[in-house]
């Protein structure tokens, strides 16, 4: 099989420490991924491994058929879509939101002497309808919501047309209803075929989107368990990865967790 993304053995090391241990991973066409774990698991090092934007201290990362440090980064960063907060923080807030998309047909944050075809305005006036956010094209993004600007950043990118969507917690920061938009919007996403093969990186199971197949847990760096998202997601692969004692639920397409219920000690004594 022909794989959209495979790792064997990668870890990256700063210092006296791992940040990837060892991670072997693939993905197939079609697929879509979530990524779960605690703060300091790894995964948005991973996913800068993905997005060819860091190479492994050790081990093969292969990529869209490429192999990271036998191919040109900057002719394969184009075929993936990324949005990150550290992205996002590159974007001048002065920036026009319809040239924030714009721009990543170049692949540069903050437009200056770049000509566009009439072909790349309209597809990044597409992509902001598609999100719901076309009315805010001549908006400045630094005036944006916290929800408005996740929104214009997916769209930006899905300018390259990608074949790798990586979302680095996207949904980081918003409130309830601009979660549920989102997540919203991301369901749709995946389940349109022509879609990219799809990568989500979160810290809450209430932020999977319906149609995600396959989930990821990590722990200190390494894979804990991996696979369709029904097998992964039980209450001992969670508790075992989050370091708690957890319960995993189901309602329709949703999922969520909380901590589980502890019985009360009984006392064995009598009353007088």
């Amino acid at each position: 099989m022909t794989w959209v993304l495979d790792l064997e053995n990668v870890s990256v090391r700063r210092g006296e420490k791992n940040i990837l241990d060892d991670v072997s991973w693939q993905i197939a066409e079609g697929e879509r991924w979530v990524i779960l774990g605690r703060n300091g698991a790894g995964k948005t090092t991973l996913l800068q491994i993905a997005s060819a934007r860091m190479h492994p201290t050790k081990g093969v990362a292969k990529i869209l058929d490429t192999q990271l440090g036998k191919v040109d980064v900057f002719e394969l960063r184009p075929r993936i879509g990324l949005a990150s907060a550290a992205l996002a923080d590159r974007i001048p807030a002065s920036e026009v939101v319809s040239d924030v998309v714009l721009t990543a047909a170049y692949a540069v944050t903050g437009r200056w002497r770049e000509s566009y075809e009439d072909l790349d305005v309209s597809r990044a006036t597409d992509l902001l309808a598609a999100f719901g956010v076309d009315h805010l094209a001549d908006r400045r993004f630094g005036t944006l919501s916290e929800g408005e600007r996740k929104r214009v950043q997916i769209a930006r990118a899905l300018m390259t047309d990608p074949e790798l969507l990586l979302l680095d917690e996207p949904a980081a920061g918003l409130d309830l209803g601009g979660r549920e938009e989102l997540v919203g919007a991301l369901s749709e996403l995946a389940a349109y075929p022509q879609s990219p093969v799809l990568v989500l990186v979160t810290h809450h199971v209430e932020e999977i989107p319906p149609g995600f197949t396959h989930v990821m847990l990590m722990r200190d760096g390494g894979v804990h368990t991996a696979g369709p998202i029904a097998e992964v997601l039980t209450d001992e692969h969670l508790s075992e990865a989050f370091g708690l004692p957890l319960e995993v639920s189901r309602t329709g397409d949703r999922w969520s967790a909380r901590a589980a219920q502890v019985e009360p000690a009984r006392s064995g004594g009598h009353a007088d």
